[in-house]
C-alpha cells in the first residue's frame, strides 16, 4: 500500500540546504518544477548526493560503500537511519511505488566507481551511466506520475545524456584523480595508450576529437528525451526541460572552449543559465509521437518499473477485491437481518 505521508518539511529544508550548495542544475530547474514534485525531487537527489558523496569523500571506500547498502535496506523496511535526506527518501520511494532495483543500480555504478573500473566501449560507458544517472532519470519520472515504458526510456536517456557530458566536462579533473572514463576504445584508435595518458594527462587534437564524438552521444540523447518531456504533466515539462538544456549548455561550453576538458573546466555563467531557464519556460516540448525502444544499457531500469508497477496494480486489486468481499458479506448479512425481522413480525 503506498504512504500518502507527506515529507517532514524540516527534513525537506536540510535536503534543500544540501543541494544548494553543490547541485547547482537541480536546484536551478527546481524552481520551475511544482512544488507536488519538486519536493519529492529535492528528497531523492540528496539521497543520491550523499551516497556519491559518502564513496568520494570517506577514508575507506570499500567501507563505505558496504555502509551505504544499508540505508536504502532501512528505508525500503520503513525504518530509515536518522538523517533528513533518509527519513525523506523513504517517505519518497513508500509513496511512489520506485522499485529498489532503481536505487541499486545507483549504488552498482558507485561500485564500480570504487573499484575504478574502465570503459572499453561507449556501450560500456553507457550501462555505467545508466546506473549513476539512467536510474535517477526513471525514479524522477515516477515521482512525476509517468510509469509508462515509453516516458521512462527517454528519462533513463537525458540521465544518461547527463553523465556523457559529466564525463566529457571532467576529463583533466577525473585523470587527476586517477579516474578515466572515456572508452578505451576510442583513445586506442585515436593512437592514444589510455595508462601512459593517465600518467601524464594532457590535451590535444586526438583528444579533442574523442571529446567531441562522446558530446555527439549526449546530444543524441537529448534529442531522444524530448519525446519523454513532451508527455510528461504540462506542469513538470518547463523544469524538466530546463534541466536538459541547462545540462547540454554545460557540452556546448566545452565545445567553445575547443573540446579542452584537460586544463580547464567548463561552467555556464548565471545570466546563461538565467536565460536558458526563461527559454524552458517559455517553449516546453509538445506532446510528440516516440517509437524509439529503450537503450539496450537501461532497458532493466524500464523493465523494473513494469514489474513494480504490475505489482502495484495487483496489491490495489487484492486490497478492492478483499473491500468488495466485505460489502457483499455486509449486504447479505443485513438481507438475512431483514428476513428474520420480517419472520418474526409475521408470526407474531
Amino acid at each position: 500500500m503506498l504512504s500518502t505521508r507527506p515529507i517532514d518539511q524540516p527534513d525537506l529544508s536540510a535536503c534543500r540546504a544540501l543541494l544548494k550548495g553543490g547541485s547547482r542544475t537541480f536546484f536551478a530547474a527546481s524552481h520551475v518544477l511544482p512544488r507536488r514534485v519538486s519536493d519529492p525531487a529535492t528528497a531523492l537527489y540528496a539521497f543520491c548526493r550523499l551516497a556519491d558523496d559518502a564513496v568520494d569523500l570517506e577514508g575507506g571506500k570499500l567501507a563505505a560503500l558496504a555502509r551505504l547498502r544499508d540505508r536504502p535496506d532501512r528505508a525500503y523496511a520503513g525504518h530509515p537511519v536518522s538523517m533528513p535526506a533518509d527519513r525523506a527518501f523513504a517517505d519518497v520511494v513508500a509513496r511512489f511505488a520506485i522499485p529498489r532495483a532503481l536505487p541499486e543500480a545507483l549504488l552498482q555504478g558507485l561500485e564500480w566507481d570504487v573499484c575504478g573500473r574502465r570503459y572499453e566501449s561507449i556501450e560500456d560507458l553507457r550501462a555505467y551511466a545508466a546506473r549513476v544517472a539512467g536510474a535517477v532519470g526513471a525514479m524522477m519520472s515516477l515521482v512525476m506520475g509517468e510509469r509508462a515504458p515509453d516516458v521512462v526510456s527517454r528519462a533513463c536517456d537525458l540521465g544518461i545524456a547527463m553523465q556523457l557530458t559529466n564525463v566529457a566536462r571532467d576529463v583533466g579533473e577525473d585523470a587527476r584523480a586517477g579516474r578515466l572514463y572515456l572508452p578505451l576504445m576510442w583513445m586506442r584508435n585515436a593512437g592514444i595508450d589510455p595508462n601512459a595518458w593517465l600518467a601524464r594527462p594532457e590535451f590535444d587534437a586526438r583528444l579533442a576529437a574523442i571529446i567531441q564524438r562522446l558530446l555527439n552521444h549526449a546530444d543524441e540523447l537529448y534529442e531522444r528525451a524530448r519525446a519523454g518531456i513532451s508527455k510528461l504533466p504540462a506542469d513538470c515539462r518547463p523544469g524538466i526541460h530546463a534541466a536538459r538544456l541547462l545540462y547540454r549548455e554545460i557540452g556546448h561550453e566545452v565545445a567553445r572552449r575547443d573540446f579542452d576538458s584537460v586544463s580547464q573546466r567548463a561552467v555556464v555563467g548565471v545570466q546563461r543559465r538565467v536565460w536558458l531557464l526563461g527559454c524552458a519556460v517559455a517553449a516546453s516540448p509538445w506532446p510528440r509521437s516516440d517509437h524509439a525502444p529503450a537503450l539496450a544499457e537501461a532497458a532493466f531500469l524500464v523493465e523494473s518499473v513494469l514489474v513494480a508497477g504490475a505489482a502495484s496494480s495487483a496489491s490495489r486489486r487484492g486490497i478492492s477485491e478483499r473491500l468488495e468481499a466485505r460489502v457483499v458479506w455486509l449486504i447479505n448479512l443485513f438481507e438475512r437481518l431483514e428476513r428474520r425481522q420480517q419472520l418474526g413480525s409475521t408470526g407474531s
